[in-house]
């Protein structure tokens, strides 16, 4: 993880003076790199040790070296700048800034995914005899995108949003279900006992989720994603994006194992649904 990014991460933990030169660096990296401490301290309103003091809580030496870290940042073509929506903006400035942060969010999450996992889980889901997709609040909709998405395939899948169903579901698992629960923050507590449950029922528990979070210590595997968002004003929700293509890539994964057979006969269910719309292209 850069400078940049780290910054971006970890803004909540900063304190008050400590973030308003967070965000003056986060808005222009550039102008950050050519100006003296003096100058950064007058632009973020604050004093000079408090400029100090926020470089060495990102393990900087002190000002000169975390300019260094911050040029190399950029020489790398950092893919994360955070773009936040002010109240002021324009249509045009907060549709540019959320297209922004949402493709560099998702360059941020091609680059912290483990391949490895990713083949591990495609491994699970081919073959599980059930799968079952859960998720609350903004990820329920990623769960259900992938009811969506996994249903065209010869396996039973299960999704549900109320978390009671959810609960019923995970008690009935039997060896050899595959239960997917996502959550972004991996703190929520009713998938943290979704996850004890489905194990207790000898299911394994794949978690799309933070790393070390108390849901990730309690799945058989887990997708992690790094996804930096801003949530100071906007949340444009670029962890759902990310978790959205996550679920595209399981997809596919799934799909080109079960080989050439299979994919021609998801491509017969495709071409049996042309007549149910006005354009048959």
């Amino acid at each position: 993880m850069n400078i940049l990014e780290k910054i971006a991460q970890h803004k909540g933990a900063f304190s008050k003076s400590e973030r308003k030169v967070a965000e003056i660096i986060l808005a222009n990296p550039q102008t950050a790199i050519h100006s003296s401490i003096a100058t950064l301290a007058k632009m973020s309103d604050v004093s000079e040790p408090t400029v100090n003091r926020f470089c060495r809580r990102l393990d900087t030496k002190g000002y000169p070296d975390f300019k260094l870290h911050l040029a190399q940042s950029l020489a790398n073509g950092t893919p994360y700048v955070n773009r936040h929506v002010e109240e002021n903006d324009s249509p045009e400035e907060y549709s540019k800034k959320i297209f922004e942060s949402t493709m560099a969010a998702l360059e941020v999450a091609r680059q912290s995914i483990d391949i490895n996992s990713v083949n591990r889980v495609v491994d699970l889901l081919t073959q599980a005899k059930k799968i079952s997709f859960f998720g609350l609040g903004a990820s329920a909709s990623v769960a259900h995108d992938a009811l969506n998405k996994f249903f065209r395939f010869n396996v039973p899948v299960v999704y549900f949003e109320d978390i009671l169903m959810q609960r019923m579901s995970c008690m009935s698992c039997v060896e050899g279900d595959v239960v997917v629960l996502i959550s972004h923050t991996g703190r929520t507590k009713s998938l943290v006992e979704l996850a004890q449950l489905a194990k207790a029922n000898d299911a394994i528990v794949v978690g799309i989720t933070a790393i070390n979070s108390p849901l990730a210590n309690e799945c058989s595997q887990v997708l992690s994603l790094e996804v930096p968002e801003d949530t100071d004003m906007y949340m444009p929700m670029a962890s759902r994006i990310a978790q959205l293509t996550l679920i595209d890539i399981l997809a596919t994964g799934f799909t080109l194992r079960r080989g050439s057979k299979f994919r021609e006969n998801l491509k017969r269910v495709k071409d049996s649904l042309r007549d149910s719309r006005y354009d048959k292209r």
